[in-house]
């Protein structure tokens, strides 16, 4: 007959549950794991197939016992690490949604929203629009395939059980700093073009007093903007492929924070 003893068990809980808490603080952070439209079930049953078929790769789990408070401890540590993972490379999403606001404000396109699947509230169409074609480049470039090897090749850094240093999370903050100087270097190009249009516009209107601007001015920038945003998609993919080099970059930075090597 066989005989599992209280230890075995504590110790295959463990060799489970701490590289899951870590994936899952991943998959509930990064993007593309944690798009909406993905249900929870099918999300919790990606990230125990991953933990179970990473495991026996793993480093040797520490011989805590499942039922204390230092394992929940660790646990929520785990938990807190993969969401730190995921939210580095979430910040250039951020990024791209801010330019997204930036462009249909210029265009006079604020106003036109609608409901996103993807983040679960309103959304305004330009953004929605440069949102998708992120997620379809940073998968077709595998970058969630990339980050599912980066939280793998996390253990081999940070091992469960050590302790990260406070100065990683720190790099966290100093990463997000990031997302609004990208957000208007991607952005410039159409508010340039745009900031064109309406000094032309004014002088326009300065020259010819008679016109309307207010019939003519909004589909002039409504037009410009489409024109711009359709000549600067050839470039749009460089950009993004060099924005994340530069998340996965940060990641690397910060699980090098952690353990202490700079």
């Amino acid at each position: 007959m066989l005989s599992v003893t209280s230890a075995q068990l504590d110790a295959w809980l463990a060799a489970l549950m701490f590289p899951l808490a870590r994936i899952l603080g991943l998959i509930s952070a990064a993007p593309f794991f944690s798009n909406r439209m993905i249900p929870v079930r099918v999300r919790l049953a990606a990230g125990l197939a991953a933990a179970m078929a990473v495991l026996p790769a793993l480093p040797p789990m520490p011989p805590v016992p499942s039922s204390s408070m230092l394992a929940l401890l660790i646990l929520t540590q785990q938990t807190f690490i993969g969401i730190a993972i995921g939210f580095m490379m979430r910040v250039l999403f951020a990024a791209v949604d801010v330019a997204g606001e930036l462009i249909g404000l210029q265009m006079g396109l604020s106003f036109a929203v609608f409901f996103s699947p993807q983040t679960g509230g309103q959304t305004a169409v330009v953004t929605e629009f440069i949102g998708l074609l992120t997620l379809l480049i940073f998968v077709a470039l595998n970058g969630h395939l990339m980050l599912v090897n980066v939280v793998v090749a996390s253990f081999e850094w940070l091992p469960v059980g050590t302790f990260p240093k406070a100065d990683g999370w720190m790099q966290i903050v100093a990463h997000a700093a990031t997302m609004f100087a990208s957000a208007l270097l991607m952005a410039l190009p159409m508010v340039a073009a745009l900031l064109i249009t309406n000094i032309a516009l004014g002088v326009l209107t300065r020259a010819a007093p008679q016109l309307n601007l207010f019939a003519i001015g909004f589909p002039v920038t409504l037009s410009v903007g489409f024109l711009v945003l359709l000549v600067s998609l050839n470039s749009f993919a460089p950009v993004l492929q060099s924005l994340f080099e530069h998340g996965f970059d940060a990641i690397d930075q910060m699980l090098r924070v952690f353990v202490g090597k700079t």
